[in-house]
């Protein structure tokens, strides 16, 4: 999921070099003193930390209103206002937030090597399963395939570190945590008539393909997966907007079955694979409840977006540039923008993955993958 920018500017880049020293330093600290394990990262814009900053791509989040609140203001190219789903999850993991970006690394690659030790996030905003997704809405995205070969540029690396025994123990000890599906199913919805398929068609291309990434990953070592599947993207502002305010069901559909068929294919490579471990979370189902009950979890508003444009702020992206509805209350808000959470609702999800039950996050969760 992402917020279209053509105003992009790189002001932000002023301040990376501080940023990514800082990133450094708690991912430093959590390892020596609370043993956390090295996390790779894989996605879309729920994890994207600054990916879409280095390519040729309209879907970037290096403006404000973007980083309201995080440290010192700075857009640093997540689709949050502060921290986002990526860096939720690694503070309950025990680091201050989510590992860098690779192409930060690799653009700066003073330290690169060491750096890599602490963990690489290679998601990226409008990306998806397929290489084709996000693309013409977008531009360049970096696919997950593509995170997949990434990965292998920095695994061989590590292997030149460790050595290939050292190697293997250190990848397999690693969580690698993985949030796409929800741009494909997008560009389904929007383009369904030039993928000349139906929806049971585009599904199990969907999950052979999402298949065969997990498949290199194992090949390439890893051992441990924590998975999202897709929220109910038809109840987000951009959606619902230009439906009366009310949900889009055959999204929310798509995003149903999208859930039971990586549920599927997790397990089986679970039981064909030795020692392949995995922890699905049902964001429809944890989101659903957000919405049914937003009291319950501190909120108020789940129904517009806190920053926007239009109808319920979901007409139009977080930009200051365009003189963009801010809100005062960000806490009180599910949407920050028309298709991302808060920061609120990302460490609100973040501590359910860690420690909910299997209603929720199956057949464990987080924290119990991460033993």
């Amino acid at each position: 999921m992402t917020s279209s920018n053509n105003f992009s500017i790189n002001y932000a880049s002023v301040f990376f070099f501080v940023l990514l020293s800082l990133t450094m330093l708690d991912i430093y600290v959590a390892n020596e003193v609370k043993a956390a394990p090295t996390l790779f990262i894989f996605g879309d814009s729920t994890f994207d930390v600054g990916t879409n900053n280095f390519i040729n791509s309209t879907a970037k989040a290096n403006v404000p209103y973007y980083g309201i609140d995080f440290p010192y203001s700075v857009a640093t190219g997540r689709f949050s206002n502060g921290l986002n789903t990526a860096d939720q999850i690694a503070k309950q993991f025990g680091y201050q937030r989510s590992p860098p970006p690779f192409l930060a690394l690799e653009k700066f690659q003073n330290g690169f090597k060491q750096n890599i030790l602490r963990g690489v996030n290679f998601a990226s905003a409008g990306s998806g399963i397929l290489s084709q997704t996000g693309q013409k809405q977008w531009q360049e995205v970096v696919f997950f395939g593509k995170q997949v070969q990434q990965f292998a540029q920095v695994r061989g690396n590590i292997t030149q570190i460790l050595g290939a025994a050292k190697a293997d123990s250190f990848i397999s000890k690693a969580v690698f945590l993985i949030s796409t599906g929800s741009n494909d199913i997008f560009d389904f919805a929007n383009n369904n008539t030039e993928f000349h398929v139906g929806v049971e068609e585009y599904l199990s291309i969907l999950q052979l393909t999402y298949f065969s990434h997990l498949k290199n990953l194992y090949e390439l070592g890893a051992r441990k997966f924590g998975i999202l599947s897709v929220a109910p993207i038809g109840c987000c502002p951009a959606v619902t907007s230009g439906n009366g305010g009310n949900c889009v069901k055959p999204l929310n559909d798509f995003a149903i079955v999208f859930h039971r068929a990586i549920q599927a294919l997790l397990q089986k490579l679970s039981s064909g694979f030795e020692d392949f471990e995995f922890s699905l979370a049902n964001t429809f189902e944890m989101t659903s409840d957000l919405l049914k009950s937003p009291s319950t979890f501190g909120l108020k508003d789940t129904q517009s977006a806190c920053c926007g444009l239009g109808k319920f702020n979901g007409e139009g992206p977080c930009l200051k540039s365009l003189n963009a509805n801010l809100c005062k209350n960000r806490d009180d808000f599910l949407f920050w923008d028309w298709f991302h959470p808060t920061e609120k609702a990302s460490e609100l999800a973040a501590v359910t993955l860690f420690t909910g039950g299997k209603e929720f996050v199956s057949p464990k969760n987080f924290g119990q993958l991460a033993c």
